[in-house]
């Protein structure tokens, strides 16, 4: 058997992973990958966790933040289909149209 302290790891990794890319990458796309990286990160927690306790809980909220993660890659996405038309760039530092 896998010891928590593993999963935790690779966790912690991939979440680093993800909060690099995000902070360090200008196009959008990527991103946004950062993004489902983390929250994929955050599930590997939670699904230890729970397989450590003997607890459904966690296999629960892991369920609901995989729903939460594919309605904001088809949200996100559309945004970025849309933003595309208008500005023909996928680099964050060009798109200004909401600025005030």
């Amino acid at each position: 058997m896998v010891p928590l302290d593993w999963y935790l790891i690779l966790s912690a990794t991939v979440f680093m992973i993800g909060v690099f890319g995000f902070l360090t990458r200008r196009n959008i796309i990527i991103m946004f990958l950062s993004i489902e990286l983390m929250l994929n990160a955050v599930n590997i927690s939670l699904l230890s966790f729970s397989h450590y306790m003997q607890d459904m809980r966690g296999q629960i909220l892991a369920f609901f933040v995989i729903a939460v993660a594919a309605a904001e890659a088809a949200i996100g996405l559309a945004i970025i289909i849309a933003l595309f038309k208008n500005k023909a760039t996928v680099h964050v530092d060009e798109m200004n149209e909401m600025k005030g």
